[in-house]
């Protein structure tokens, strides 16, 4: 079966949906991606979407949302960023924490080295799982 992953931050409006972008993207259908926040912000951080953009993948259309249990028992891994004791926890899965940079409230030249230091981290991850 296919590996699943579920990449979770606060508020699922950059660096998870950027992970995700990246994972749906580079794994090309090989692996399930759920993205989700412990705050659900109202929308996408346009400097994610935007620094996304420049390396062609399109998040733009994402919408954040909450982690539910089920997403959290449907996946293999967990990918776990900034959110700590709000982050989700289930025995038995595979636990990563990435301590990246809030993108939140950041103009497109600083989300830049994020949205970089996210894509050497999913390919990291894509190798280990698929």
């Amino acid at each position: 079966s296919k590996p699943s992953v579920l990449f979770v931050c606060v508020h699922n409006a950059g660096r998870s949906q950027m992970a995700a972008g990246f994972m749906r993207h580079l794994g090309a259908g090989r692996v399930t991606v759920f993205s989700a926040g412990s705050e659900p912000a109202n929308e996408i951080n346009p400097s994610a979407v935007a620094v996304m953009q420049e390396v062609g993948i399109d998040i733009a259309s994402a919408q954040p949302q909450l982690w539910t249990m089920e997403m959290l028992e449907a996946v293999d891994v967990v990918v776990t960023m900034g959110c700590g004791d709000a982050c989700p926890f289930l025995p038995g899965k595979k636990y990563v924490d990435w301590p990246l940079k809030d993108p939140a409230g950041q103009g497109v030249v600083n989300v830049r080295p994020i949205r970089d230091e996210i894509k050497k981290l999913v390919e990291d991850l894509l190798a280990q799982i698929a």
